[in-house]
């Protein structure tokens, strides 16, 4: 088990675990459902066709982010306050371990796990290979909507790093892009008001982190990979995508390789309604 992943069979393990044990001492994690795709439909109807038994479903839009202007932002961080109250109707409690998964390669998953970690929590893990990973090796799914007993977790903000949009204009060091190429160089975009990229930006697609099963790649082929985009640690690394979700992923894909990364939240969403620079080079 690495300090960001736990597999289908460790869950399993972990799950089997006396539910009334006190955290940290073989308490079973709690497991939170993030199925979600931009634009749509919710992913609440997926979850009750099959899901991880115990697991919590957690609205990414309602529940991972707050709704402001677009210059705030398609999907600003949620207050601290908010987000403690999801926090505890998902049931988490001091010391718990939480394990967070979506659908597919968990792009959106990612966010959960960024997330709670910015908010204090020092155990929380991606289930590798998502949901497909669980089905892969034959373990059962649940159809009920879980409603968990509150928990009384405390969050505090701020342990991991961010940058505004006021950071990143006089950032230095390298900037990634997690979005598309065709979306980086501003051949397409389809959904932000503006084509292309913050300027000195480094393009890493996000999905270029996993095998062909949905699975982080091993930590020595990220570093490598991210070595090549200039992002071997030798200068501080930040990262954005569309909105900050995929970003998230990326942060995780840099922690497996034993790189530390910021999160720029607004990502491009934000930059592109406030009349900033564009570039289309690349």
């Amino acid at each position: 088990m690495s300090h960001v992943l736990i597999t289908a069979a460790e869950l399993a393990e972990a799950l089997a675990s006396p539910s009334d044990a006190p955290p940290n001492s073989g308490k079973p994690p709690v497991v939170l459902d993030v199925r979600w795709r931009l634009a749509g439909p919710p992913g609440h109807g997926e979850y009750l066709t099959g899901h991880i038994p115990g697991a919590v479903y957690v609205d990414l839009d309602d529940e991972l982010a707050r709704h402001g202007d677009p210059t705030d932002g398609r999907h600003p961080l949620p207050d601290l306050d908010a987000l403690q109250a999801s926090a505890r109707r998902w049931g988490i409690d001091p010391g718990d371990t939480v394990v967070v998964y979506d659908g597919e390669g968990n792009l959106a998953a990612a966010r959960a796990w960024w997330l709670l970690r910015w908010a204090g929590l020092s155990d929380v893990r991606l289930l590798d290979g998502a949901l497909p990973a669980w089905t892969a090796a034959g373990l059962e799914l649940a159809t009920d909507d879980v409603v968990p007993a509150p928990g009384s977790v405390t969050l505090l903000a701020g342990a991991l790093p961010t940058l505004s949009v006021d950071d990143v204009q006089r950032y230095d060091g390298v900037l990634l892009d997690a979005r598309a190429p065709e979306r980086y160089r501003g051949e397409t975009e389809p959904i932000d008001p503006l084509a292309g990229h913050i300027p000195g930006a480094v393009n890493l697609p996000t999905g270029g982190n996993l095998a062909a099963d949905g699975t982080f790649l091993p930590a020595e082929t990220l570093r490598a990979r991210f070595a090549d985009a200039g992002a071997d640690g030798s200068a501080p690394i930040a990262v954005y995508c569309g909105s900050g979700v995929t970003a998230a992923h990326q942060i995780a894909a840099l922690a497996v390789a034993g790189l530390d990364a910021a999160l720029y939240p607004g990502s491009w969403s934000q930059w592109s309604n406030l009349g900033l620079p564009v570039a289309t080079d690349g």
